[in-house]
C-alpha cells in the first residue's frame, strides 16, 4: 500500500512507481520540457552555456572543465571536484534505495545561472541540489518538523562547506526557494528532513 501525506492524483502511483507525464513546448527556438507528477510541475529549460553556474566552486566534472562536461552530457553520475575534494556520486541503481535524514537548507538568489547539469535555475521551482544523487533524480522530501512533504527534482550539486560556515557542507540537500516555501521552512533557513528517492516511469 502506498501512503503519502500529500494529494496524489488518481493513477499517479502504480505499484510503487510514480507516473511522470512529459510535455515539450517550443518557443523562440528554446525547448521547454514540462514534467508532471500528480499536482507537481517541473519546468526544465536548457541554460545558455555562457551563464555562470549556481555553484561556481565546482572545479571540474569527470576530469573535464565544468562546461565542457555539461556540453558532452557527462554529468549524471560523474565524479566532480570542489575545493580540491573529489565527490563520487552513487550509481543510478544504488540511488533507487536512497533514504536519508538530516538538515536541509535552501537557495534562491542565483536566478539567471545554470545548474550543474546545464539547466536554467528557477528559484521558484521545485528543484534541489544534492552531492551524491545522480542528476536528474526525483526525490520525496518530508519536513519532519511539520510532516509536510513534496517531490522535487534534483538537478544541481551541493550544498558544500562555505568559507564562513564549514558545517554547511553537512546538510544533506539544498532546496530551491520555492520548495522551501512549500515545506514551510523558508523563513527559518534550515529544517530536519527525510529525503527518499522515488521510482518514476514516463507515460
Amino acid at each position: 500500500m502506498i501512503t503519502a501525506p500529500y494529494h496524489a492524483a488518481k493513477n499517479v502511483v502504480q505499484g510503487g512507481v510514480w507516473i511522470v507525464k512529459t510535455t515539450y513546448v517550443v518557443a523562440k527556438g528554446t525547448t521547454k520540457v514540462i514534467y508532471t507528477i500528480g499536482e507537481y510541475t517541473y519546468e526544465v529549460v536548457k541554460a545558455p552555456i555562457e551563464w555562470a553556474l549556481t555553484h561556481e566552486e565546482i572545479e571540474s566534472i569527470d576530469g573535464l572543465a565544468v562546461k565542457e562536461a555539461i556540453r558532452q552530457g557527462r554529468v549524471k553520475a560523474a565524479p566532480y571536484v570542489v575545493a580540491g575534494r573529489r565527490y563520487v556520486p552513487m550509481s543510478p541503481e544504488k540511488a533507487k534505495d536512497y533514504r536519508e535524514e538530516g538538515l536541509a537548507s535552501w537557495y534562491g538568489y542565483e536566478s539567471g545561472r545554470m545548474t550543474a547539469n546545464g539547466e536554467a535555475f528557477n528559484p521558484n521551482g521545485l528543484s534541489a541540489a544534492h552531492k551524491y544523487l545522480p542528476i536528474p533524480t526525483f526525490v520525496r522530501v518530508t519536513n519532519l518538523e511539520n510532516k509536510k512533504a513534496i517531490i522535487v527534482r534534483v538537478n544541481d550539486r551541493g550544498p558544500f562547506p562555505s568559507t564562513h560556515n564549514a558545517r554547511s557542507g553537512e546538510r544533506i540537500i539544498d532546496l530551491s526557494m520555492g520548495a522551501a516555501k512549500r515545506l514551510e521552512f523558508h523563513g527559518k533557513g534550515v529544517a530536519h528532513v527525510r529525503v527518499e528517492a522515488i521510482q518514476v516511469k514516463e507515460e
